[in-house]
Order: C-alpha cells, then sequence, then structure tokens
C-alpha cells in the first residue's frame, strides 16, 4: 500500500512574526537551517525513505521539499499546486492573535490557536477536506508500494490527515498542531493516533 509523509514548511518571515500567508510568499528565516538540519538528521536516523516528494508551489514549501531531497541524494521535488495553502482572502496579512476579533463567533478555539471558519471568500474547511479528499485519490491510483512525502502547509495539511482517516474536520483541528517541520505518516498499516513520527523544536506557531 502507499504510504504518504506529510511535512509542513520550516519556518519563514510572516510565521515568525505571527502573520496569517496564504498566498503571500515569504522567504524563510534563519531558523529554517536548524529545522532543515534537525528534520534531514532525523530523516536518516529512522532510514525513512521516499520514492518521491511533491511540494507545494510556494517558496517556503518548495524550499524545504527541495532541501530534503538534497539531503536524501533525491531528483527535485515536483511542484503541485493542490497542495498549496487554504485561501485566507481577506485575513492575509492579518494578525493571528487578531482572528477572534476579526471573525468571532465564527471561530474555533484550541489550546494553541483560534481557526477562523468562514470569513468573506475564503476557502471553508469542508472545501478544504474536498480538495484534500481529490488529492489523496489521485496519489493512491498513481503509487501502489510507493512511500510519497508531501510538503505542504498548516491547514491543509491537516484537513489531509482528516481526509485520509475520515475524522471530522472540526475533531482534527482540536487534536493536535501540525507544527513547521513535523513528519506525519499517512497508512493503513498505522492508526491515526500513531501518526505522528516526529517534530522539530519550535521557535513559533
Amino acid at each position: 500500500m502507499t504510504e504518504i509523509y506529510l511535512v509542513r514548511h520550516w519556518q519563514d518571515e510572516d510565521n515568525a512574526s505571527g502573520v496569517l500567508n496564504w498566498h503571500r510568499d515569504m522567504p524563510l528565516t534563519q531558523i529554517w537551517i536548524d529545522q532543515a538540519n534537525q528534520l534531514a538528521g532525523k530523516i536518516k536516523d529512522t532510514k525513512i525513505s521516499f520514492d518521491i516528494i511533491y511540494s507545494s508551489p510556494l517558496q517556503r514549501a518548495y524550499k524545504t521539499a527541495e532541501t530534503i531531497a538534497d539531503c536524501l541524494n533525491m531528483p527535485k521535488p515536483l511542484k503541485l499546486d493542490q497542495l498549496i495553502e487554504r485561501n485566507f482572502w481577506i485575513m492575509e496579512w492579518e494578525l493571528i492573535k487578531d482572528i477572534e476579533k476579526l471573525c468571532a463567533p465564527n471561530i474555533l478555539k484550541t489550546d494553541i490557536v483560534t481557526y477562523f471558519l468562514s470569513p468573506q471568500w475564503a476557502e471553508t474547511f469542508p472545501q478544504l477536506i474536498a480538495r484534500a479528499k481529490d488529492l489523496l485519490e489521485k496519489i493512491k491510483a498513481k503509487y501502489n508500494w510507493e512511500s510519497v512525502l508531501l510538503v505542504t502547509h498548516w491547514d491543509f495539511g491537516k484537513m489531509l490527515y482528516a481526509a485520509y482517516y475520515n475524522i471530522d474536520w472540526k475533531e482534527v483541528l482540536s487534536m493536535f498542531h501540525f507544527w513547521n517541520s513535523e513528519l506525519l505518516l499517512l497508512s493503513e498499516h498505522s492508526s491515526a493516533d500513531e501518526t505522528h513520527i516526529f517534530n522539530i523544536q519550535q521557535h513559533n506557531h
């Protein structure tokens, strides 16, 4: 069966500043070097291998995917538009700390972050689930026994997890936080609560 790994990109300037960044494509911070070394080292130590790497086209994700590929002596990652971050629309450039003020009562609060649910023209979580299911079906149809790495973003990565294990998206938002450089495994051989392989020391949300 196909094994699908998920990595969230390394820290970029908007992450460090607590700014919501949808398609705004800011450079990675210097912290990404530490995150890169930790992630590559852990992948090698655990002897995890990938047959192919796909990445969101945004530079914060593609640089992450490219560095992993280089560390593993793999071909360049392939860019895949379906891995791009959620469309934040009018919430782009807003501060994460202001989500409740700007979007209440249409929010979902967790211990770590508050999610906005339906600001004008933004992608909703049900729409993200539909995108995730479509992508997973394509990956499973194309690869039978391969190991596929998908480098993606915060909200969409969690919805890939929700779609794969058929868990309600509201439950998944409260279950865990998808940290920068965290590695998840989606596999028929492991249950939903066994999907976290490891995460990296964090300097931001």
